[in-house]
């Protein structure tokens, strides 16, 4: 019995240190440093601007997807973006209605994307993609049609 009385204050101040350092472990990171996954990119890194240039990119597809194909006369196409070598990295479908809207982001795309492939030594296959001859609507969505298909 005298034995069970002293492991009453051991099995408390055990309980008690447990919880105690249970809890300062969850304050203990805060003065880490963060993983490098978690750092903010640098404003002048080629990740970051090939973000950003996707990001453009993507705002610029999505604009024209968005327009339903009903009529392939409503409909044109232009080059974007540029390769290393020269030419257009693709060519996009756009309806002729938001023309005004849509040409000047694509003008904007590819010029950025001439900075960046300066800037960063960029190589590309060079491979020439041939230009499309017209624009077909399939099932609502603009398909360029190349002198190939």
């Amino acid at each position: 019995m005298k034995k069970f009385f002293i492991n009453i204050p051991l099995l408390a101040l055990c309980a008690t240190l447990t919880l105690v350092s249970c809890n300062t472990t969850k304050n203990a990171d805060t003065n880490l440093p963060k993983d490098i996954s978690e750092r903010p990119a640098d404003e002048d890194s080629q990740k970051y601007e090939q973000a950003q240039l996707d990001k453009l990119k993507a705002s610029i597809q999505s604009e024209t997807a968005k327009e339903k194909c009903d009529n392939a006369s409503d409909w044109t196409f232009a080059p974007m973006g540029a390769k290393a070598c020269g030419g257009p990295q693709q060519y996009i479908a756009y309806p002729k209605k938001i023309e005004t809207i849509i040409h000047p982001r694509i003008e904007e795309y590819t010029q950025k994307v001439k900075a960046f492939n300066e800037k960063y030594n960029i190589t590309s296959d060079c491979m020439m993609i041939t230009p499309p001859t017209s624009v077909k609507c399939i099932a609502g969505k603009a398909l360029l049609i190349t002198p190939e298909q």
